[in-house]
Order: C-alpha cells, then sequence, then structure tokens
C-alpha cells in the first residue's frame, strides 16, 4: 500500500491538442500582420511620403506587436495543462502525518473585522486533521487588543464547535460555522441533531456579540499604534493527563473548561517600530516562521489570509497527499488551491471568479514546473523557506550570519525534520517566552540574511525585494530547482470575499501592478533570469504575470490613435475588400471566438466572456496604468514602496449593485475620469467618421477603425449606462462627465494639430 501513488494525474489531450494547433495558426497570422505592418511602414515613409500616417502607424505597429507577444507567451505557458486528484484513503494512519502550522494574518481591524477573521481562525482549528499535529498562529501586525480579544473568544468557541464538527461529521462538511450556519445543509438532520445545532448557533451568535461588543477605548488610553507597537505573545494550549475540567486564565478572567482536543492557538503581534523597516506581510510571515519553529516547528506550513475561511475540511489530508507522495516529495516546495469566494454575485461582472486564472492559466503551469504561489490556500514545506537539509553540515557561525543569533532557533534548523507537536507544553518557560520575544522583535533581523537572495545554498524565509512577496518568493524557489502542485478539487476548500466594489477593486490591483512590474523591472526578470534556471515555457508563464500590466499603454493607443485617426479621415488599416485586411479580421476573431470558447469550456457562459473581456479593457486603462507609473517612480528613487490593506468591509448599497449587475461608480476621479475619458471619445470620433464617411464615401478605407470603435462602444456599455441612463447612487457623477468631454475635445483639437503638422 505504501508504494502505491498518492494521487493521480490526469491531461486533457484533446483540449491540449486543440490548445497547440490554436496557437501555431494563429502564429502564422501574427507573422503576416507583423510583415504586413513593417511592409505599409516602408511604403508610406519611403514613397508616399504621407507624414499623417507614419507616427500614428508606428505607434499602432508597436502596440499590436506587443500585446500579440504577449498573448503569445500567455498560450505557451498553456502548453501542457493537467489536472490532479489526490488520493487521501492510501495516507499514512494519523499518528503518523506530519505537523502542519496555519498562518493566518490580520492588520488592521478596522479594515478586516474581527468576527470575520476569528472565524477563519476557528475554521482552520476545525480541520480534519489530527488536533495534536495542527497548530494555529495569528499574526495581528496592527498589535491590536481587540483582535487578542477576539482570539480568546475564538478558542473558548472552538471548544464547543470542534466536537460538533466532529460528532456530525457526516453532516457538518463545512467547519467554517458562518458557512454552515448560512448555507442549506444545516438544516437537515434528526432532532438530535437539529436541537445541538440550535444550540451552537446560539453560542457562535453571543461569540459575535462578545467580540464586536469589545471597545478599545473602554481598557484604557494606549499608546501603542499599528506601526508602533511592542511584541506581545499568547499561547492558549491545554495539555492535561487527568480527565477532568480545568481552570485556565484568559485574558483577565479565569474560565472552567471541559477536556476536548485542540489545536494550539498562538497570538502574536510583532514588535514594529517606525524606525524599523517592517517589510509588510513578507516580515509577517518570516517573523511567525521564527516563533512556530520554537513551538511546533512543523514541516509544513498553510498560509492564510484572514478572510479566507476553511470551506472542506480535508485540504490539509489533499496537501499532504503530494507533499507525502516520494516520487515527487523531494523537491516539492508548496501545494496550491485556488481562491473561491463565496459573494460572487450572479453576473460576477468584476470576474472575482478569475475563472482564467484558476481553470486555465494554473493548470498549465502545473504542466511545466508547477503554479505560482499565491499568499494564501497555499501548503509550504518549511524546508523549502528555511535552506536545506544540510544545517547540520554548515558553521554555526554562517549560520547565524543568515539566521541571526538565537540558539533555539539554530537549533530548530538543524533538527526541521522532527517537529514539536508532542512535546510537553512550555508557555510557562519564561526562557521561551523572552526566546521567541527576541525572534518577533523589530531589530532581531538586523545584519541577517532574512528575506534576501543569501546563496544557492540556503533559503532564508520569504523575499522583501517585491510587495507581491508571494510570487517572487514561489519564483525564486522555482529557480532553485523546487517544483510545485495545483490542486483544484470540485468542492472549494477554501472560501472568501471578493471585493463586491470597483474603487476596492481598482486600488487593490494597483499594488499587485506595481509589486509585479517591480520585480520585472528586477535584475531577476524572468526573461533575462528565469531561462538559465528554468525552462523557456516557465519563464514565459512568469513573464506573463510580471510585466502583464505593461500592455496598458498599448491598450490606450488602441483605445484612442486609431479613433483620432477615424475622426480626421486617416486610415491606419488596410481597405475592406484587400486580402490584407482578412489577416486582421481573422486575429481579432480567432482572439474573441479562442476567449468564448475557453469560458465556455470552463463552466462559463457568453456573458461570462463578455464580462471578463469588459473588466480587462476597464484595469488596463486605469490600474495597470496607475501601477506601472507607481513602479516607475519606485525605480527612479521618486517613491517608496507602500502595502495598501484591501478594504475586507464593505456596505450594502455596493452589494446591492453588485448583486443587480451593476457597476459601482462611486469611485476615485483618478478611475472614473480615465474611463469617461475613452468612451466620450469613442462616440465622438464614431459619430465624426460616420459622418465624414456619408460625405466623402470611404467606408471600404475606414471599417476596419468603425469595428475597433464598436468593439470598446460595446465594452464599455456600463459607462455609457452610468452616464445616460441611471439615476442611482452608483452612476457617474456630472463633474466626471464634464471633466472627461473636456479632456476629449483636447485630445482631438491637439491631434489633429501633431498630424497635420
Amino acid at each position: 500500500m505504501d508504494s502505491l501513488p498518492l494521487f493521480s494525474t490526469h491531461v486533457p489531450k484533446t483540449l491540449v491538442i486543440i490548445n497547440r494547433l490554436y496557437t501555431l495558426i494563429c502564429s502564422i497570422g501574427i507573422l503576416s500582420l507583423m510583415y504586413f505592418r513593417v511592409s505599409s511602414l516602408f511604403i508610406t515613409d519611403q514613397l508616399t511620403n504621407d507624414k499623417t500616417r507614419l507616427i500614428p502607424s508606428l505607434l499602432i505597429f508597436a502596440s499590436e506587436f506587443f500585446l500579440l507577444l504577449i498573448w503569445l507567451a500567455i498560450r505557451l505557458s498553456r502548453w501542457r495543462m493537467v489536472s490532479r486528484t489526490p488520493i487521501t484513503e492510501r495516507l499514512p494512519k494519523d499518528e503518523k502525518l506530519p505537523g502542519i502550522d496555519v498562518f493566518i494574518f490580520t492588520a488592521d481591524p478596522n479594515i478586516e473585522p474581527t468576527v470575520d477573521v476569528m472565524t477563519t481562525v476557528i475554521s482552520a482549528m476545525a480541520m480534519d486533521y489530527p488536533p495534536e499535529k495542527l497548530h494555529v498562529y495569528v499574526s495581528d501586525d496592527a498589535g491590536s487588543s481587540k483582535t487578542q480579544h477576539g482570539m480568546r473568544e475564538a478558542w473558548l468557541f472552538a471548544r464547543s464547535w470542534l466536537p460538533f464538527c466532529k460528532k456530525y461529521k457526516e453532516i457538518v462538511k463545512t467547519r467554517s460555522p458562518e458557512l454552515f450556519f448560512s448555507a442549506s445543509e444545516s438544516g437537515f438532520g434528526d432532532d438530535e441533531f437539529i436541537e445541538e445545532m440550535k444550540k451552537i448557533k446560539g453560542k457562535y451568535e453571543e461569540f459575535k456579540e462578545r467580540v464586536n461588543a469589545y471597545n478599545v477605548s473602554d481598557k484604557g488610553a494606549s499608546t501603542t499604534t499599528p506601526l508602533d507597537h511592542p511584541t506581545a505573545i499568547e499561547v492558549l494550549n491545554i495539555i492535561s493527563r487527568q480527565k477532568k475540567d480545568v481552570t485556565v486564565v484568559i485574558g483577565d478572567n479565569s474560565t472552567v473548561v471541559d477536556q476536548v482536543k485542540m489545536p494550539l492557538l498562538v497570538y502574536v503581534a510583532r514588535e514594529k517600530r517606525p524606525s524599523q523597516p517592517h517589510h509588510f506581510k513578507a516580515g509577517a510571515i518570516n517573523a511567525l516562521l521564527r516563533v512556530s519553529a520554537l513551538k511546533s516547528n512543523s514541516p509544513y506550513v498553510l498560509l492564510l489570509d484572514c478572510d479566507m475561511q476553511c470551506n472542506d475540511p480535508s485540504s490539509a489530508r489533499q496537501a499532504m497527499c503530494f507533499h507525502l507522495d516520494p516520487k515527487i516529495s523531494p523537491t516539492l516546495a508548496f501545494v496550491i488551491f485556488p481562491q473561491k469566494f463565496r459573494n460572487i454575485g450572479p453576473y460576477d461582472i468584476y470576474d472575482g471568479s478569475m475563472r482564467s486564472t484558476w481553470e486555465l492559466s494554473f493548470p498549465g503551469l502545473d504542466g511545466l514546473q508547477g503554479p505560482f504561489m499565491s499568499g494564501t490556500c497555499c501548503y509550504i514545506k518549511r524546508k523549502a523557506l528555511l535552506g536545506n537539509s544540510k544545517h547540520q553540515e554548515i558553521d554555526l557561525s554562517e549560520l547565524k550570519n543568515h539566521f541571526g543569533a538565537s540558539n533555539k532557533f539554530i537549533n530548530s534548523l538543524r533538527d526541521h525534520d522532527h517537529d514539536h507537536s508532542s512535546t510537553p507544553d512550555e508557555d510557562s518557560s519564561n526562557v521561551l517566552q523572552e526566546e521567541m520575544q527576541l525572534l518577533a522583535s523589530s531589530t532581531y533581523e538586523r545584519n541577517t540574511k532574512w528575506g534576501e537572495e543569501a546563496s544557492s545554498q540556503l533559503q532564508v524565509g520569504f523575499y522583501y525585494a517585491s510587495v507581491v512577496e508571494d510570487c517572487f518568493t514561489g519564483y525564486m524557489l522555482h529557480c532553485k530547482g523546487w517544483t510545485s502542485v495545483y490542486c483544484n478539487p470540485s468542492t472549494p476548500q477554501f472560501l472568501g470575499r471578493c471585493p463586491p466594489s470597483l474603487n476596492i477593486l481598482l486600488i487593490q490591483l494597483i499594488r499587485w501592478t506595481c509589486g509585479l512590474l517591480d520585480f520585472g523591472f528586477s535584475r531577476f526578470c524572468p526573461l533575462v533570469y528565469g531561462p538559465r534556471r528554468m525552462s523557456i515555457l516557465m519563464a514565459c508563464g512568469y513573464a506573463c504575470t510580471t510585466l502583464f500590466p505593461l500592455p496598458t499603454l498599448s491598450i490606450w493607443c488602441l483605445a484612442a490613435v486609431p479613433q483620432l485617426c477615424l475622426f480626421n479621415g486617416i486610415s491606419l488599416y488596410p481597405k475592406v475588400s484587400s486580402y490584407s485586411f482578412i489577416i486582421f479580421a481573422s486575429l481579432f476573431l480567432s482572439w474573441l471566438l479562442g476567449d468564448l470558447i475557453e469560458a465556455l469550456l470552463s463552466g462559463g457562459s457568453i456573458q461570462t466572456w463578455i464580462n471578463e473581456e469588459r473588466i480587462a479593457l476597464f484595469r488596463a486603462v486605469t490600474s495597470y496604468l496607475y501601477g506601472f507609473l507607481e513602479a516607475v517612480m519606485k525605480k527612479i528613487g521618486m517613491r517608496k514602496a507602500n502595502f495598501v490593506i484591501t478594504d475586507k468591509g464593505f456596505d450594502m448599497e455596493q452589494i446591492k449593485l453588485y448583486q443587480m449587475g451593476l457597476f459601482d461608480f462611486r469611485a476615485s476621479n483618478m478611475f472614473l475620469v480615465p474611463l469617461v475619458t475613452l468612451t466620450i471619445l469613442n462616440i465622438i470620433s464614431f459619430l465624426g467618421g460616420l459622418t465624414r464617411v456619408i460625405v466623402a464615401g470611404n467606408w471600404e478605407d475606414m471599417f476596419g477603425h468603425f469595428c475597433l470603435s464598436v468593439f470598446i462602444l460595446v465594452m464599455s456599455y456600463p459607462i455609457i449606462e452610468g452616464i445616460f441612463v441611471r439615476k442611482d447612487k452608483g452612476r457617474i457623477p456630472i463633474f466626471v462627465v464634464l471633466v472627461s468631454s473636456w479632456y476629449s475635445v483636447v485630445f482631438l483639437v491637439f491631434g489633429r494639430v501633431i498630424l497635420m503638422y
């Protein structure tokens, strides 16, 4: 039985063959288009000397070329798609399973509601895994007493919730109390189950009331702030050999609790000082790696965002099917599950399901060296993050130069193959407490290699080189020869909440864009650093991710320059009756048709495809542009790294509009003005060009321009609706319409001057 594989792999051969043929055929079309563009530029410049076409033709040529290169790289990264199915029945017995440390991160109780954070904690504690092998660490980067209080309340409620889940495990398929009580399954069962469920639900409501009722101001004045507070570590665990209730101290109160097997629960607020860099989430991860090494030192770590509740309790066992499989285990660094969301609306207008990523890109990467690392829903091998298995052979002084001066932590590195899951409780040990305080201090990493590219031999935690620490760290692990696995079971293992607000979505994307470009512009650029250390297809996959915001300039060009030429009667595309036009039409239609077929094959609909194309356009002309500008300013030293926490609290008006499939345009003007400006520009250009065609009769010359403008206007329908039709609070403000109209007119006037000069 031990020799049997712990998972199966399936290659969808038909889909792979279609994808490869589609890529090869379109590549021929791309070469033909490039030939036409180069020939047209030469003819325009040397023979006709038509200055009015030269500049826009060059811009369009560069834009089309760059977009097609990105498209080709995306297709190559999907060259061999695979899907994997874990076989949990073949796992070893519970006592032989390795320990798992769960890291849950929160940074602001005002943006990330404490009740939601603690529900995630409870769901992690209730996973289907031996409780003595499970250890949950809550990283509170704000050092908030409200979060610490909430963790104590969560621990007390979990003492009722965990036995309930274990007793009725055939009915309670969802271990998050919030998800369970809101699901239809919670209404099924016999009378005994329903009675107990009502009691547990009452306790859950009381738990939420106690957490929400906590007021920091009632506890006295505090001099600490989220960026300036001392270390705070609290361990909640009961280990007693006696079969009786015990009294424990929770905060300021003594509480009698019954003996229930519970995972270790640890609260960690690392020290933060304004004078010391804290490196955002990557710094929090590294602090937990050090602290957990002294308490549990589990060989595997699960990273969870504070809103990613454990939906299916079997994710740990599924991940272990890959980590423990002898064929892939030696090189396997992490197993990634998709981020699914429980509040996806029926229209999904903001593409919260990220279908293209989870259904196409990640299976494609899994057929290469493995998918990228995500900062959540990821089971990572501790050994991959903290060097290799030869710490015993490395000099002690060298280890301290890399990892810091803590002897206990160095000892844990040399013994990382053995977790401390079954060791006696040491919470009363002042020495251990002081050592953990030291490891979580703001100065511990000074003069060490934490977060840096140490050497090919040693890895020292998550990297600090980019605010997208997850993607960059996964990339460096892949460069060192590690692999990864993507697991996408039919039942979502984790469920979070996507932002039902255009403003929140675009702000979040600015951070991602800036971080990825910061990574792509560095010496570790996948197109330069990657090919020497990984396959060219894998490097293409990383290049698509790190450089994907760059087409914002191309999309801006294609959304404005042809429209300017349409307004002025200048043709940039071949006549509709010529053979050359077939190249443009074929590529454009094949792009749209390819995306449509993929959407339908992966469970989407025509409306899904339209919504994805639309939000992709909106993101490209707003978030990607601002993220690109911010990355450039950081590169030249005009701006410092910044990490904006995504707001996890949403108002009812936002949710209502989202569920109705209506865009909420109560967003910053920095997002609305570009979107509205391009829409109005296309309306004016279309009407002006139509008038010119009726008068001049050059329909064949301008047909390509009209097609592009119509496509943009169809994608911009929600904006047109927000300007002319809607009367609700989410409509586009009149001020934005006026400013955008002014910008459109100015662009057309000055554009005409430049073209005619």
